[in-house]
């Protein structure tokens, strides 16, 4: 499947901040369920300072800004050739060790509620890859999908004692419990055709499992399947922080933010 994409991210204020630094994590990987055919990113009262590839190899794209605008903007858009692989993306690359992806984080540290999801879960289903597919089954019946609820601060254990969440919260718990079975999982940000809309107001999320002779194998928890053609990969890594699309920071006293986004993925 071919997907055109148009990503646009705009940050306004009421008093330009007098410094800020953003690290843009908005670079489709090519691998070999996808091939990136053209990308750009266009910065609009900001300046690209660096370029780099992190340690999961995710692109990076450093932008900073002064205080002459009152409006920061960026655009990427591009063309991405993909294939139905059942959600296997396949062996290990970059530069952080395996072992590393059993590290639990703040954002993902299993607590009681994490080990009641994986309670006799290796006992019930010894194939992993069943085992992972039941995890993923308990993690969206125990939380409902609601916007609002959460933020990107929300932490694993935080979203199931709610019982509700968003992609981000169902990613986090996933790799919260894959973890603590001693599996290595990893947080995956990219972008979503849906069926029903072509505009979306934000970025997709899910989680990747290493599973024993397959490699790499996603699962979406919050639609309770594993990623086809529709999907894009463009960042992952221990959680949201490191996999986040836009992040950063700014000085000075700037008043109130505004942030609008606009998304649009189609075939």
């Amino acid at each position: 499947m071919r997907l055109k994409i148009l990503h646009r991210t705009t940050y306004r204020y009421d008093h330009p901040p007098s410094y800020g630094l953003q690290e843009l994590r908005l670079t489709p990987k090519d691998r070999a369920s996808q091939k990136v055919l053209h990308w750009a990113i266009a910065i609009e009262g900001g300046r690209r300072e660096a370029e780099f590839d992190d340690q999961h190899m995710n692109h990076v794209c450093l932008l900073s800004f002064t205080g002459d605008a009152n409006e920061i903007a960026v655009t990427t858009e591009g063309e991405v050739e993909t294939q139905d692989t059942k959600g296997v993306v396949g062996r290990h690359h970059g530069f952080a060790p395996l072992w590393l992806f059993e590290r639990p984080t703040d954002l993902t540290r299993a607590g009681n509620q994490t080990r009641k999801l994986t309670k006799g879960l290796a006992d019930d289903f010894p194939n992993m890859l069943g085992r992972l597919h039941e995890l993923s089954l308990r993690i969206r019946n125990t939380v409902d999908y609601v916007t609002g609820q959460t933020n990107s601060e929300t932490t694993a254990e935080a979203a199931l004692e709610h019982g509700s969440g968003v992609c981000q919260d169902h990613a986090h718990i996933f790799l919260a419990a894959a973890r603590e079975m001693g599996i290595p999982a990893r947080y995956v940000s990219g972008y979503l055709m849906m069926n029903d809309r072509v505009h979306q107001d934000a970025t997709h999320a899910w989680a990747e499992a290493h599973v024993e002779d397959l490699g790499w194998v996603g699962f979406d928890v919050s639609n309770v399947i594993s990623p086809d053609e529709r999907y894009v990969r463009v960042a992952t890594g221990l959680d949201y922080r490191e996999a986040a699309p836009v992040s950063g920071l700014r000085f000075g006293d700037h008043g109130s933010e505004r942030l609008a986004v606009d998304i649009q993925v189609q075939q």
